[in-house]
Formats: structure tokens, sequence, C-alpha cells
């Protein structure tokens, strides 16, 4: 079949829809000719239909490639592409663009015009907005299809709207997407997201190219306009985006845009601010006023139109007003003609608030504050004007320096004159900015000339005036020349300056009437300084009469009211008027420092202090008082030292140091200000920089000779005051004693001096200077005396009496130094008729007891007159104060704390036997303190006394009154120690320990919380941790703690007892030893623990306790005869033993025996009323023990061995006792004795075999007597006990050498036993000196290190590391053969010979 038939049967095919056949049929055709037009055609078309798209699209292809402008292939494939949908329709629009440019060529209008409509059409229904567009732009003028289709298609303006709707709608869809994903980013801001992805979308978009050709081809004249103001808009937009370097081509375009609208005279307000705002002009005059009324008359409403209208109208406009001839406006001008000066500031204030944004309208509301003289809300309105007019700049990268200079001169202007002269600096440096640009500019020179006057640089300013006067002459320019000449000391040339400018003045206005008003005064300045005489400045023709003239032209002018203050108060002597004058002056000017003065001090004088705060606050801020950096002028001072004073006497200490800190600043040697700034920090509590300041007060005050001697007391005053609270009470006690010679009758520096002694003898309690406090509280009360006799109605005196009086009953060692007439003249001084029966009725305490003190003939004194007199002085505080209710609640309160400290020192701390039973003196206490809380009940203070006095009263109420302490105060150690004892009291041991470990917690330094948790440990059995409490708390604790060193002393001697090695150590005696002889000085009652201050300086090798103990004996026997008590009677017995004891070490062998002997007499009795049958075992052991060896020493063996063995019968056979019998029976010399002793021995080592004493001393006679079976077997028996751990170093050496006598006695030819035994030694004992002592014995010669070693563990072994003595580390010394340590051990002990043997060697 040829081709053609095999065409036609392909075409057949299709029209009877056999597309399989027709697919056939068109590739036969192809197979013989390629380039078959129709056979493509065909292919395409059957592919079509059979939905086989990619290959009917590659056919239709192939038809165009073979003829490629014939319609038909390109009508299959559009055909094609429309049963696509939306997914070929880029190809589409190719296909359609070649088909219409196909039917252009063969002039079918109607048929192109149908492929393009069609082709849009479908474009708008299934494609994207971006392909819609680009269908559009197929009917726009760009497009080749254009003019063939021009008529047919629509007018391209409404294509191009089409167009810009799309593009918008797209670019904003794109920002608001970037915007939101960027702004997630880590560390993204969302302002500069926002212009980077408009920069971004602005950069690559074309609307404004398109709002250009809408422009152009819309003949609408709105539409026009409409889209001339979007591409304005579009354009400013973009520039505002634009990095500053990219500007300068956008901002020319958005300019061109804009300026053609205000030709146009087209109300787009954006077009309208930009031709205005973006002016760079020097003046405001330089503005087109014809653009300013027509921007005026097009945006009425808006905020810069206020603004313009209300300056076009105003003084300050340099413009001409408007003549209105039309008839229907002529009533409106008038209008805004009559508004007045507030008028126009509201309607500039209005516009404002609404053109925040507005540069203009901010640089015209400034200058007009500035001519108003509204000086702070010129100098705000500038700066907010420079920040609008830097954002402007960034935004659209124009300078603006003209405006820039010129927002700057109002604000410099402004700041010359706001708050003078402290802004000045930035004033100048703005200045000098715009002198450094402008070297000729008139308001820049005016500035700074003003500025150097008020920093009195009087010949740069007249300079700077001068350079300003020769470009704009003006009478107020020469008017400061003219007064700066006056100021710089050409009285004359500045008086007549000024009068010739006075001349020149035209008064007809206001501000010329300020400026005559000034030159007036300036005028009678300069005759006032001319002549100071007395006489011509009462002259009232003179400078009187120019201050009256300057008020004449302006009653509102200050500085003619502060002369005029001055003529009355000074010359014409009317104080009345002067003061009028002041006020006046300062009620219109803050500036006016010296009226102000002047009003501050009349106010002071007066103790008005509110009116004192007022004026000095509103003179501070003025800003005259600080003058700028670098200036010459001095600052003002008093301001701030009249703050400090009223901030002071307000208690706002923190206030009134900042205040004379300032004042100091400016006036160094202002010794006032000194003494304020120390006395605040005084107040405050910071002692140490009041101590500095008050110092250097004293120091200004030795360097000036012109004050009087009686004038500088005060801060010696208040230095003594700093002191004293630091605890220097000695310093302040010779202060106080310097100010009383210079002020004697100053009852306050009396007081202070009173208190500081009681104070100073409280401290020396707490340290344990008991005489030093006795010395203070003798003064104090000698101070007292004094005070008395001219001033007895004091509070504090009484009180201050009574704490010197109590201060003694703390060292009663030192009662018998009690003043007791002293005190008794005090408390019958004045009126005192029953001040003293408060209470009497409970306490016995009352006129009665004072009149039965001051009668008795006997000087000497008790702990009762002592406690009686303070009891007395503090009922007399009580009726002083009695009209101040929280002075008399302290002073309950302190009588309260008396009358417990009488019950403890006159009844005891002993348990009442029953709670009816209450000792008066605690009863009295107990209605002291209920007292003091009805007066004062928020005393957590008073509720703990209560509590106190009540623990053994009633329980149940001491607890409720610690708990409300606690509730006022929950922070008081104190009080939760005091709640763990009645805890304790009770038997409560587990709410007690917590009481305490709270103490604990609030206050770890508090010794009493630790002595309770102690005692608690002692009941639970707990021995070691309550030692180490009640160490730890001794440690802690100051010298008054009577019941912190009882516990301490009674565990510690409890330890040793249950420790005997540890009894040996010296160190661990001091302490005790101390803390017993403190309390000796403290409590001379408390037999018990005298006799425990005796027992710890016998075992401490002192034996002068012995007349404290006689005195216990002595005190024991005394009550025993009161009492006939059996426990007394036991006392006295082990008091007697202890004694004879102590003088048996003595060597006063004779008493000591006697006192054992009368030990043993008074407690020969079983039934004698001891306790303990062991304690009276072992004092009676020790009785006759003691009375044996006493006897020995008197050569009276028979009565020593006679003790001896009844010691041994009492004691059941004691091996101490044995140990001593024995060694009393050898002495004595006889076979019989001798035999005697060893059976003993030989008895009490069966009965002990352990015994260290008893079996040395076996082996000692076994040597002497040379029974080698007993050396043997004592030698076996000493090896064993060698090594024992419990024996110590002194029982080692012992055994040591026995040993090694054994060793010489029973191998003599072997000569290094010696050296065994003393190398076993070392071994036993390696940190011990004397096994390398004996080592170094025998090797002296051989080998120096046993020596060295002996020397060097010696030195370790002293107190407090050991209990080596003196003579043993001498030996060490010398030991070593070296002349520097035989120097040593000659310094240490020159009494033994070892060390000047080795000297001599």
């Amino acid at each position: 079949m040829s081709a053609k038939a095999s065409l036609k049967a392909a075409k057949a095919a299709i029209d009877e829809h056999k597309y399989e056949d027709a697919i056939k049929e068109a590739r036969k055709v192809l197979e013989k000719d390629t380039k078959s037009y129709y056979a493509y055609v065909f292919l395409g078309l059957a592919l079509e239909k059979l939905q086989k798209d990619n290959e009917s699209e590659k056919a239709y292809r192939s038809a165009i490639e073979v003829k490629l402008k014939e319609p038909s292939a390109w009508q299959g494939l559009i055909s094609l592409y429309e049963t696509l949908g939306g997914r070929k329709l880029d190809e589409y629009r190719e296909a359609a663009l070649h088909l219409a440019e196909i039917f252009m060529e063969l002039d079918d209008r109607t048929r192109c015009q149908t492929v393009v409509d069609k082709y849009v059409g479908y474009a708008k229904e299934h494609g994207t907005r971006q392909q819609y567009q680009a269908a559009l732009e197929l009917m726009l003028p760009t497009c080749s299809l254009y003019d063939f289709l021009e008529g047919r298609i629509p007018n391209p303006a409404h294509t191009y709207i089409r167009i810009v709707e799309i593009v918008e709608a797209l670019e904003k869809e794109k920002i608001n997407k970037e915007i939101g994903e960027r702004r997630t980013r880590l560390g993204a801001r969302v302002g500069q997201v926002n212009t980077e992805v408009k920069r971004e979308v602005y950069r690559a978009s074309n609307l404004e190219n398109l709002y250009g050709c809408i422009i152009n081809w819309t003949s609408d004249d709105d539409v026009r306009r409409q889209y001339e103001e979007r591409i304005l808009q579009r354009a400013y937009d973009t520039l505002i985006v634009l990095p500053r370097q990219e500007k300068s081509e956008k901002r020319l375009r958005v300019q061109k845009h804009a300026e053609g609208l205000v030709i146009l005279k087209h109300p787009f307000l954006l077009a309208w601010k930009i031709v205005l705002e973006w002016r760079d002009a020097e003046s405001l005059g330089d503005w087109d006023v014809g653009l300013l009324r027509e921007y005026i008359e097009f945006f009425p409403d808006d905020g810069l139109s206020k603004v313009l209208k209300a300056y076009l109208e105003s003084e300050i406009s340099p413009f001409p007003k408007l003549v209105v001839t039309d008839a229907s406006k002529e009533g409106e001008e008038d209008s805004s003609q009559s508004m007045t000066i507030e008028d126009r500031l509201l309607s500039m204030t209005e516009g404002v608030e609404e053109s925040s944004r507005s540069f203009l309208s901010q640089r015209i509301m400034a200058e007009y504050y500035l001519f108003l003289e509204e000086l702070s809300s010129a100098v705000e309105t500038s700066k907010k004007a420079r920040e609008i007019l830097s954002l402007e700049t960034n935004l659209c990268g124009l300078k603006f320096q003209h405006n820039l200079d010129a927002i700057n001169i109002i604000l410099a202007t402004s700041l010359v004159q706001y708050q003078t002269p402290r802004n000045h600096p930035e004033a100048r440096l703005i200045f000098d900015g715009i002198l450094s640009r402008k070297p000729n500019n008139t308001s820049a020179l005016i500035g700074v000339g003003l500025i150097l006057e008020e920093d009195e640089d009087y010949e740069g300013a007249i300079e700077f005036l001068d350079r300003a006067t020769k470009r704009h002459p003006n009478a107020k320019i020469q008017s400061e020349k003219a007064w700066c000449k006056a100021l710089n000391g050409d009285l004359d040339a500045g008086l007549h300056d000024l009068e010739s400018c006075l001349s020149e003045i035209d008064a007809s206005n206001a501000k010329a009437k300020d400026l005559k008003a000034e030159t007036l005064y300036r005028i009678g300045m300069c005759l006032w300084n001319m002549d100071t005489s007395k006489t011509a400045r009462k002259d009232r023709s003179g400078a009187y009469a120019r201050f009256l003239a300057s008020l004449q032209a302006n009653l509102s002018y200050a500085p003619a009211y502060t002369s005029l203050g001055k003529f009355y108060a000074d010359y014409a002597k009317d104080k009345k008027r002067a003061r009028k004058c002041f006020q006046k002056a300062f009620e219109l000017s803050g500036s006016e420092v010296e009226a102000a003065e002047r009003l501050a001090r009349s106010f002071a004088d007066q103790r008005e202090w509110d009116l004192v705060e007022v004026v000095a606050q509103r003179v501070v801020d003025s800003g005259k008082t600080k003058p700028p950096p670098g200036s010459r002028k001095k600052g003002v001072s008093w301001p701030y030292a009249a703050l400090g004073v009223v901030q002071l006497n307000k208690q706002e200490y923190s206030k009134s140091i900042v205040s004379f800190q300032s004042a100091l600043k400016m006036s160094p040697a202002d010794i006032h200000s000194w003494i304020g700034l120390g006395e605040s920090y005084h107040n405050s509590g910071r002692y140490i920089a009041a101590t500095r300041a008050l110092e250097q007060a004293q120091k200004l005050e030795t360097n000036n000779s012109e004050l009087n001697p009686t004038d500088i007391w005060f801060s010696k005053y208040m230095l003594s005051n700093v002191r004293r609270e630091l605890g220097d009470f000695g310093e302040a006690i010779v202060g106080y004693t310097e100010v009383l010679a210079l002020k004697p009758l100053e009852f306050g520096v009396s007081i202070a001096l009173l208190q500081t002694h009681v104070e100073s003898a409280w401290r020396s309690i707490e340290l344990g200077f008991f005489g030093e406090a006795a010395g203070s509280a003798i003064k104090a009360i000698g101070i007292a005396k004094e005070i008395v006799q001219n001033r007895n109605k004091a509070v504090n005196l009484w009180k201050a009496v009574g704490d010197a009086c109590s201060t003694f009953s703390w060292i009663q060692a030192s009662v018998k130094d009690f003043p007791l007439r002293d005190i008794c003249y005090i408390l019958q001084h004045g009126e005192h008729s029953d001040y003293y029966n408060t209470l009497t009725n409970v306490d016995g305490i009352g006129e009665g007891a004072l009149e039965a003190l001051s009668s008795s003939g006997d000087p000497s004194s008790s702990i009762a007159s002592c406690l009686h007199t303070a009891i007395l002085a503090h009922k007399r505080a009580i009726h002083v104060c009695a009209n101040d209710v929280h002075a008399q609640a302290v002073a309950w309160f302190n009588l309260g704390w008396t009358e417990y400290r009488s019950h403890s020192c006159l009844t005891g701390d002993a348990l009442l036997p029953s709670p009816k039973t209450i000792p008066k003196h605690l009863k009295a206490a107990v209605r002291c303190f209920k007292r003091a809380i009805e007066l004062e009940a928020s005393n957590s203070e008073f509720w703990n006394a209560l509590g106190i006095v009540t623990t053994q009263i009633n329980p149940k109420v001491a607890q409720h009154a610690f708990i409300r302490s606690l509730y006022l105060n929950d922070k008081s150690a104190r009080v939760w120690t005091n709640l763990g004892t009645l805890y304790l009291f009770e038997n409560d041991y587990q709410l007690a320990n917590d009481a305490f470990a709270r103490a604990q917690s609030t206050d770890p330094d508090y010794s009493y919380a630790w002595v309770g948790q102690g005692i608690l440990a002692t009941l639970l059995g707990e021995a070691n941790e309550a030692q180490g409490l009640f160490t730890h708390a001794f440690e802690i604790a100051d010298s008054s703690s009577l019941t912190v060193k009882q516990q301490y002393a009674t565990s510690t001697f409890d330890t040793l007892l249950s420790s005997p090695n540890s009894s040996k150590q010296l160190v661990d005696l001091l302490q005790p030893l101390f803390a017993l002889h403190q309390m000796k000085s403290q409590t001379t009652s408390d037999v018990a623990y005298q006799h425990l201050y005796c027992l710890f300086a016998e075992r401490a090798g002192d034996q002068t306790g012995a007349a404290t103990l006689e005195a216990v004996c002595t005190s024991v026997e005394a009550d025993y005869e009161v009492s006939e008590s059996p426990t007394s009677l036991a006392q006295y017995a082990q008091a007697m033993a202890d004694l004879a004891r102590i003088q048996l070490a003595a060597r006063d062998y004779s008493v000591a025996a006697g006192h054992a002997e009368l030990a043993l007499d008074v407690s020969a009795d079983e039934e004698s009323g001891n306790p303990n049958p062991t304690t009276r075992q072992k004092y009676r052991l020790s009785a006759h023990l003691t009375a044996g060896l006493a006897y020995h020493f008197l050569g009276e063996n028979d009565q020593a061995i006679s003790m001896f063995r009844t010691a041994l019968e009492e004691s059941d056979s004691n091996p101490d006792a044995v140990c001593i019998l024995a060694q009393t029976l050898w002495a004595k010399g006889g076979p019989a004795e001798r035999d005697a002793a060893q059976e003993l021995l030989f008895d009490s080592v069966e009965a002990h075999p352990g015994h260290i004493g008893a079996t040395a001393l076996l082996g000692v006679i076994a040597l002497l007597t040379d029974e080698q079976d007993a050396i043997v077997a004592v030698a076996a028996d000493l090896h064993s006990m060698r090594i024992r751990e419990d024996i110590d170093t002194t029982q080692q050496r012992r055994i040591g050498r026995i040993m090694e006598a054994i060793a010489l006695t029973t191998l003599p030819d072997q000569g290094n036993q010696e050296e065994t035994e003393a190398m076993a030694a070392i071994m036993l004992a390696p940190s011990q000196p004397h096994g390398w002592a004996q080592l170094a014995d025998l090797q002296i010669s051989e080998n120096v290190h046993p020596a060295e070693m002996a020397l060097l563990t010696a030195l370790g072994s002293v107190p407090p590391k050991g209990t080596l003595d003196a003579d043993d580390l001498a030996r060490m010394h010398a030991g070593t053969g070296r002349p520097a340590d035989a120097q040593r051990a000659v310094m240490l002990t020159p009494w033994l010979v070892e060390g000047w043997e080795m000297l001599v060697i």
C-alpha cells in the first residue's frame, strides 16, 4: 500500500475511532517517509485518543520539526495539553504563542485572538498565579502579538493592574513565609529578619516597573494618581531596607516621585512629608512658606499641620502673616491670629504628640519652648528630635548636617540655662563641634561665652561674646559682654557699657522688659561692689534704687529680690522684709543660692527641719551646687550639709552619709560635714569609717587656730562614742574625760563616761580581768556620785549605778573594795520619798534597808549589800521614768534581773523544796517581769526572763513564756537553750536535745547550748561525748560563765580519774585549773569547787593550794557547827585528808601527820554520814598513807608502820599501800622487818599478779639479797609486763632499769647484756627517749646516733606533747656531747651537773 493510501486509511480509522489501526497505518507511512507531516499528526492524534500522552506529544513535536509553520500539529499539541489540566501549562503557553503567531502571519485575527483568549482562560482556571501572570503577559505591549490584536484585547492598563494584583499577592505570601521560617532560627531577631527578607524580595521585584506601566498606559487620572502613590510608597519601602551604600540611587528616585506629586499638589501625605522632612536647612525660614501653607490646607488634621499652623502665627515665625482677601476665609484667619500663647502652645503640643516621628514638628516645638524659656521641655524635645533625625538618616541615607546643627544649637542653648552649670560640659561639647564646622555661628559663640561666664573665665567669655557682637550686634549680647567686664574686675567699664545698653533697650515687648530688668540689676551690682562702705550701701539712691527699678521692670526677676534681701538684712536691719525678699527670690528661682542659704539658716535656727530640707533639696535639684568637671568655679556644699543634718535627725543614715560625702567633695575642709559624716557612720554601725571621719575632723580642728578650744568638744565626744562601740573603752574614757575638761557641766558626756566605765567593767569580766572590772565599777560609782549632785532624775544614771553595784556579784573576791558609803550617798541624794519602797512587801528591801546600810558602822561590804544597793538603784530608775512607758518596761526588766541575781547569789540555785515555798527575791523577780510584759508585751526578752524565773515555780508557765518569746523572735539561741533546760528539768530528753540542737544551729558560739547538751549526754551515760561538749563550750565561752567552768572542770576531773594515764599529763590540768582559779575570784561561797581547785593544783604540783583548802575546811566546819549535818562532817574529813596530803608534799610533816590523824578521827564512825562507802575508804586510805609517810620522814618508823598496817586492814591489802609499807619496813633495817616486807610483797603479788610496783620491789630485794631463784622469777614476770599496753613511760623506764641490773648480775661476763636491754627498751618504746639515752650511755665513744635520737625523741615528749620534765630534757642535751647542746642543758637546768660537765669536757 502506498504512503498516500496509508494516510487515508489512518484518517478513516481515526474517524471510525479505530485508533490502534490508525496508529499502525501512520507508522507504516513513517517507515517509508520519516518526514511525513500528517503521519505524525495522525499518529499524535491517535495516541492522544488512547491517552498515551507522552508518545502523542512526541509525535506532535516531530510533526512541528517537519513543518514549523503548519498550524495542525500546534493545534493538536494544544488539544493534548488541554486534556492534561495544569501539568503542561508552560508548554501550552509556548504552543499557544507559536500558533497565534502562525495565525498572525496568516492574517487571521479571529483565530489568533481565539488561541490567546482560550489560553488565558485555561491558565486562569488550571494554572498557578505565576502561570496566569505569564498568560496575561501575551496581551501586553511587550508581546509580539499586541500590535496585531490591538483593539481585540483589553487595554494594557487593565492587564497590568491584574498582573500587579498577582505580583503583590505573591510577594506578600513570600515575605510572610520567609519571615515565619527565619524568625525561628537560633539567635534571630525579628526586626533584622523582617529587613533582610524584604530586602531580598524588593530587590528581585519588578513591581515598580509595573506601577510605571500602569501610569503610562492608563487614561484615568484617578488611577494614575493612585499608582503614583503606590510607586512612591514602594520606592520608599525599598529605600528603608536597602543597605546604606545602596540608598543613594533609590533615594533620588523617591525624591523625584515625591516632588512630582507635590508639584501636582496631589494630597498624598508621604510625598509631602518627604519634601518637608528631608529638607536640610539651617533656619526654619529656609522652608517655602507656600508649601507649608498648602500642607496645612491639604492635611488639616495631621499633627505637623497643627504645629505649622500655630508656628506660622507665632512670635518666632520668620514668615509674614498671611493677608486674607477672601471674605469667607477672613473670619477663620482672624480667629487664628487671635490665638494666645497658651492656645498656640496647646496646639503645638497636641500636634507633636500626634506626629511623634516628625523631625520638623519636634524642631519647631523645641525652638518655641526655648523662646518661652521652658528649658526642661526644650532639652527633652531637642534630644527627641536628634533621635528622630538619626533614625531618618539611617532610613534614607541623608546626613541632614544643617538640621542637626540647628537642633544641637537649640539643645545646647537650653542646656546652658537649664540647671546651670550641671549641663555645661555637654553644651560646650556641642558648641565646639558646631564651631569646628561653622566658626562664625553666632548662637554657638554666644553659648560658649555664657558657659565661660558661668565658669568665671571672664576673659574668654568676653572674647567669644565680642565675636558674636561683631556679627550680630544686639543689646542682649552687649549686656552680657559688659557684665563679664564687671565680673572680671573692670567695674567702671562694665558700668559704662551696661548704661549704654540700657539706653538702647526698647521696653515695648516682654523680652525687652526682662532684659531691662536684668541690666538694671547688673548696674545696681556694679554700684554695690564699687563702693563697699556701709554708708554707700545704705544709700537708697544708689544700688538700692537700681534694684527697685529692676523689679519695676520685671516683678519676677529673682536676683533683684536677693540683693534687696541682703540690703534689708545687713544694712537696713529689717529682718522681716529681708526674709520676705529671700523667700520671693527663692520662690521665683531655685538657682538663687545665697537667698536659699539665708532662708535655710533662719529655718534651722527655728528648728524647722522640714523647711530646711525643702530649701536645700531645691537648690540641689537646680544644678547650681556642683560645678562641671574642669571648672574654676567652686561648688556649693551647704545644701548637701543641710540635707545631711535633716536626714540625720530623721534617722535616714544611708542618705545622710551620701549627703555629707557630697558636701565634702566640694568642701574637704568643712569640719561640721566631717563630724556629721562620722555621726552618720556611727549611727549606721560603720564604726571604722566613723573613726576615720571624726579623726579627720579633729585634725582639721587642730590645724585651725581660729577655733576656740571649747568649740571642738563635739568631735571628741563623737569619736569617744565610736571607740566605745568598738570596745576600745580606754580610749573612749580618755576622750570623755578630755571633753569634760572643756565642758564640765555637759550631762550627756558625764552619763556616757559613766556608762563606758560600766561597760568596761562587764567587758573585763568577760575577758577574765576581774581586778580591772572592780576598778572600773568603782570609778563608775565615783562618777555617778559627781553626777547626782547636779542632776538625779535620769534613768540612765540609775541603771548605770545599779549595773555597777551588780558587777561585784560576779567578782565576789573584790566585794571588800565595794564603796558602800559612796553608794549610800548616791541613793540618799535628792528627794526619794517612796522611790525605794516598790515591792518592799515582797523582797524586804526599801527605805529601811537603805537606812540600815547607811547607819552601819562596819565599812566592810558583803554580796548582800552590793545586790541590795543595786536593787534600790533600779527601783529608783522605775520612778524616774514614770512618764515613759517603754523606759519603764525596761526598768522593771532590769530590776527583775537584779532580783533574780540576788536570789541566785544569796539563796542559791538549789531546787526549791516546794513550789509553794518561793524565796522572796525570786517572787519579786516574777512580779517585775510580769509588770514589764504588761507594759511591753511584744518584747521577746521579757518573756524569756519570765520563763527563766518560773522554771522551778511553774513549768507550764515557763514553757508558755519561752514559746511566746520564740514566737516573737525564733532566732534567739538563748531562749532555745532555756527551753531545752526546762525540758531537761522535766526529764524530756528528746525535746531537750531538739531545743539544744536548734540553739546551736541558730548561734554556734553560744556556749550554754553546748553545756546543756553535755549535761544531757552525761545523764545518758555518754561521758566521753559530754567531756567533748563541755570542752568546746569552755573554749567558746567568755570568762563570766560560771556554769560552763563548773561543768568543764567537773567532767575533766572525772575523766582524769577514769583514765589514770591521762591524769599525769600536765597539759590536761592547765585549762580546768585556770577555770577554777577564775571561779575563786567570781564566787567565794562554793567550797566544792574550791576543793576541786586544790585537787587540780595538787596534781599539777602546786602546793600553794593548802591555804585555800584550809579555808574550805574552815567553811565546812562552820557549816557543821550550825547544821550538824553528817554530810558536812564527811566533807570536812575528806578536805582534811586532802589538806594533809598537800602538806606532806610541801614537807610539812608534823602538820600533815596531825591533819591526817584528825581526818581519821572524824571519819572513824562508819555511820558518819558518808554517802558513798568507797569514797570514805579512799580518803581514809589517803589519810593513813599520808600519816605513815609523815611519821616515816619524821623518823618515827614504828608509828609509820602502824599507820600502814591499819591502812592495809581498812583497804583490803591495797597493793600500793603494801608497797609503801614494805619500803618502810625495809628502810627500818632489821632482819625481821625485811623478812616481813618480803612476805607482804609475796602476798600482794599473789593477790594481785599484775601489779608492777610490788613485782619491781621484789626484784630489787632479790638483787640486794642475791636470791637467784627469785631473780629469775621476777625477771620472767617483768619481761611479760613490759610488753603490756596499759603501762606508761615511767613504768617502762623503771622496768628497764631493773632488767638491766638483773642482766648485769646474772651474766657479768657478757658485756653486751646492757646494750641488749637498751635495744629491747627502744623496740618496746621507740618514741621515748630513755631507751635511746641508755644505749647512748653505753656507746657514746663509738656512735653518736643514739644520743641524737634520744634528744630528738625527748623534744617530742615535753609538754604539751608528753610529760618529760626539764631535768630529763637537759640530760638528753648533755648526752650528745656537742657544746651547743651542753649550753642548752645548762640554760634549761643550771642546777644539774651533767651540762656543766660536758662544757668542761
